[in-house]
């Protein structure tokens, strides 16, 4: 989903990244503070243009602030049930926990799913009651308006999210019921992901009408948008759980290719471009010596070394080791190396014994598995 995720800081041993539409939409919603929202009568009225662009920058810092803390309540809720976090991205509509894993039972999937809401809940009752003390004790409009406007936006948060379509959390609530009635998670996310499917098409189109009728088209195309990401998350997350089961029970052994393109550990990075990379388009080769696997060399590493420095160094110092990271054995579950793979964000794993390279594990064999299997069971 994010392909270009810069590291912020960690909290509570969660990564927190921002995908580069977060930057772009913390200035559009501080614009859209400080010169839509603030001036308007009623709220902080009269005063000067500089306050106005400072309280929409404090708003939208802590309106993101908000949504980090939202996604931090699933983010601490699953790590209660051992569900692995890969961390917690910003990115424009918002942000999202990364889970790994399905939840594995209803119940879990339902303290999860509102621990979020429960979090917005909170920081609303709590900006309208500062808001509420502002009005009594005196505060600065600018004050006063920041709380009213961030108590106002959470709990619009908290009435979206309840929307009953997967992946919002009201969809993920209704779909831990739908579960616990008939013991069946696909079933349960078919129903509420075509949901989701159903609620992005009618943000969609309701995005074209306020475009058309109201020419509101910044309004429009924001809500299309949404739209858009809501229809597509839900199709993923479903994809996502058909590929998870068609996976289980199969082993890494049964995907992986058995006769991998490996390079020597004393190769110069030079030859390493030219005969191995450039022909085989990898991104990762498992790198031996003699009959020893002793690990991987990616084009991540030959990209950071300088140029001029190809000649003169090895495969062998810029490979990373063997690691619990990057290679899996041959017993291992496909499900667990998949997601594996989700966590750490790489296509290609090592298969590996003993200390000898049996295989390469790729992505793309586990998903061409996966759409045949599905082919199949259409046809039944």
């Amino acid at each position: 989903m994010f392909s270009h995720k810069i590291p912020l800081f960690r909290v509570f041993g969660f990564q927190v990244n921002a995908d580069l539409s977060w930057f772009l939409v913390v200035l559009l919603v501080a614009w859209w503070l400080a010169t839509l929202v603030f001036p308007e009568p009623g709220l902080a009225p009269g005063l000067a243009e500089s306050t106005y662009w400072l309280m929409g920058a404090v708003g939208s810092l802590l309106l993101f602030s908000s949504l980090l803390l939202h996604e931090l309540g699933h983010a601490l809720m699953a790590r209660r049930f051992d569900l692995p976090i890969r961390g917690i991205t910003l990115f424009i509509f918002g942000g999202v926990a990364e889970m790994t894993e399905e939840p594995p039972d209803p119940r879990t999937e339902f303290l999860v799913a509102v621990a979020g809401p429960v979090v917005s809940v909170l920081l609303a009752v709590g900006f309208l009651g500062l808001h509420g003390a502002g009005l009594v004790v005196g505060l600065p409009a600018a004050v006063n308006a920041i709380c009213l406007i961030l108590g106002v936006l959470n709990l619009f948060l908290v009435v979206f999210n309840a929307i009953p379509a997967f992946p919002l959390d009201g969809g993920r609530v209704l779909r831990s019921a739908l579960w616990k009635w008939k013991d069946d998670l696909r079933w349960a996310t078919k129903i509420t992901a075509g949901m989701g499917n159903l609620l992005g098409l009618v943000m969609i189109g309701a995005g074209v009408a306020i475009a058309i009728v109201t020419g509101d088209l910044l309004g429009g195309l924001w809500t299309g948008l949404i739209g858009l990401f809501v229809r597509n998350a839900a199709r993923m997350s479903y994809q996502q759980l058909l590929l998870r089961r068609s996976l289980e029970g199969e082993t890494v052994s049964r995907f992986m290719e058995t006769s991998p393109v490996t390079v020597p550990r004393a190769l110069p990075v030079r030859e390493l471009v030219d005969r191995f990379i450039y022909q085989h388009h990898f991104k990762t080769f498992p790198v031996v010596d003699d009959e020893r696997l002793v690990g991987l060399v990616t084009t991540r590493a030959v990209r950071e070394l300088p140029r001029e420095e190809w000649d003169r160094q090895t495969v062998g110092a810029i490979a990373d080791p063997v690691s619990e990271d990057n290679t899996v054995a041959p017993d291992m579950d496909a499900m667990q190396a998949l997601s594996l793979m989700s966590r750490t964000g790489t296509s290609r794993l090592l298969v590996a014994e003993d200390g000898r390279l049996l295989g390469i594990l790729a992505l793309k064999d586990l998903l061409k598995f996966f759409s045949l299997k599905m082919e199949l069971e259409d046809a039944d």
